[in-house]
């Protein structure tokens, strides 16, 4: 019968989520979203706590830039062999336990520090696990893009991106309760908070132990040994000569999609808390939307965008995610001129984070999909750091446009952001069907 003919294929898209692949990436996931909050707003609580006043704090912020700029080292990791490590794991999981290792370390010394009285040592170790974070995110994005196939991609991203939200809640809310549950303690209580944040890393440790390697990997293993010269070409250059090779003048087209499909999100995020507050609306029903509509939301938007890709195609996903994610600062702007009311306030933040949940599931489908395997790590990291720079810039100069045209105003606006990035990706459409 035809519908028991499409609840088994609804079924066989689910099934993708129980694959062990699948199950491995929300682990990682975890792992991946432990180390920036406990370099951003949770350190920030702690040095405010202490006394460090505000201007250093935002000079610290900077630390940041790791993951920006992570795509300057990721041709090391695509391609540097680690002693011992490669040949007892293969070359993504070696990089994956070297980073991991790392971090455990640099949390556990962050622990043991009094940022009131070694700011510059906090600074350091801040800087350090900033940097072994990004390091952990170049290896396992490349560790994810080869685990499956390009129609699983989807789902994998929907299960890593699930983990992760769960971790940032745990360096976040969770290194708080932490810290306050042990205010009476011996060692401290941010000792003991951030040695809790250090120990959690172990899941993402035991999983890359207990994973198998790529095929990928294990081909790498075997290729004859050139001069630095011919390896540094390889490693440094050919990543993005060749993108441009496959992709000609189109990949002007594929880098301006990539740099603008979340602007409309990123650009709307920045003013969403001062509106809120502006609204009239408690820190205790912000908090209670945000983190509990909110985060159940996103990791919902993330599931059913990975079960639609699977389905429908990644591009096709695509194109509703980013339709809906222009569509969705419209409510910003009503909520604007409805003010106060809870009831709306939670439809609003619920429908935003379902399509930014869904969006970012296809968006990183699609950014997988970009790459070829033998440049896997540096070429994600190419695109994942395009795909900041441009809505982070704008971002900076929406509180001026607030200022200038009202809330309302400006949130059609970030809405209206949205329409070129829907034609972009209707190009891209035209793009994948050409080279198909």
């Amino acid at each position: 019968m035809p519908g028991e003919k499409t609840l088994n294929n609804w079924r066989k898209s689910l099934s993708v989520y129980k694959e062990p692949a699948a199950i491995r990436l929300f682990f990682l996931g975890f792992s991946s979203g432990v180390p920036l909050l406990l370099v951003f707003g949770t350190l920030s609580f702690w040095m405010r706590e202490s006394g460090v006043d505000l201007k250093t704090i935002g000079f610290m912020s900077w630390v940041g830039l790791c993951w920006g700029f992570k795509w300057v080292w990721a041709p090391l990791v695509d391609r540097l062999r680690l002693p011992v490590l490669t040949r007892l794991l293969g070359r993504r999981r070696a990089w994956l336990f070297l980073s991991q290792i790392g971090l455990i370390g640099t949390l556990s010394a962050m622990a043991f520090t009094d940022p009131a009285q070694n700011l510059r040592q906090m600074a350091l170790l801040a800087l350090m696990t900033a940097f072994f974070g990004a390091t952990q995110d170049i290896a396992l994005d490349a560790f994810r893009i080869e685990s499956g196939s390009p129609e699983q991609q989807a789902a994998f991203a929907a299960t890593y991106q699930t983990g992760y939200r769960i971790a940032m809640i745990w360096s976040g809310a969770g290194a708080l309760a932490i810290a306050a549950a042990a205010q009476d303690s011996a060692l401290g209580a941010w000792t003991v908070s951030y040695l809790c944040m250090a120990v959690s890393m172990l899941v993402g440790l035991l999983t890359v132990l207990f994973s198998p390697n790529t095929e990928t990997e294990t081909m790498s293993s075997s290729r004859p040994k050139v001069g630095f010269a011919a390896w540094l070409y390889e490693a440094g250059v050919r990543p993005f000569t060749e993108f441009f090779q496959r992709f000609g003048v189109w990949a002007i087209v594929i880098l301006l999609l990539i740099a603008t499909y979340r602007i409309s999100d990123v650009v709307m995020g920045v003013m969403a808390n001062p509106f809120y507050q502006d609204m009239g609306f408690t820190k205790e029903e912000v908090a209670a939307v945000s983190k509990v509509f909110g985060v159940v939301m996103t990791l919902s938007g993330a599931i059913i965008g990975g079960v639609i890709a699977s389905r429908i195609g990644v591009m096709k996903t695509l194109l509703i995610g980013a339709a809906l994610s222009a569509v969705t600062n419209i409510l910003f702007a009503m909520l604007a001129l409805i003010g106060h009311d809870l009831g709306f306030l939670i439809f609003t933040v619920s429908a935003d984070n379902l399509a930014g949940g869904l969006a970012s599931a296809a968006f990183v489908a699609y950014l997988s999909g970009l790459t070829t395997s033998a440049y896997t790590a540096t070429q994600y990291a190419l695109f994942s750091s395009v795909m900041l720079l441009l809505p982070k810039f704008l971002a900076g100069f929406s509180g001026l446009l607030v200022e200038a045209v009202g809330y309302s105003a400006f949130f059609l606006g970030t809405a209206c952001l949205g329409v070129p990035v829907v034609v972009l990706v209707l190009l891209a459409m035209r793009v994948l069907a050409q080279r198909q």
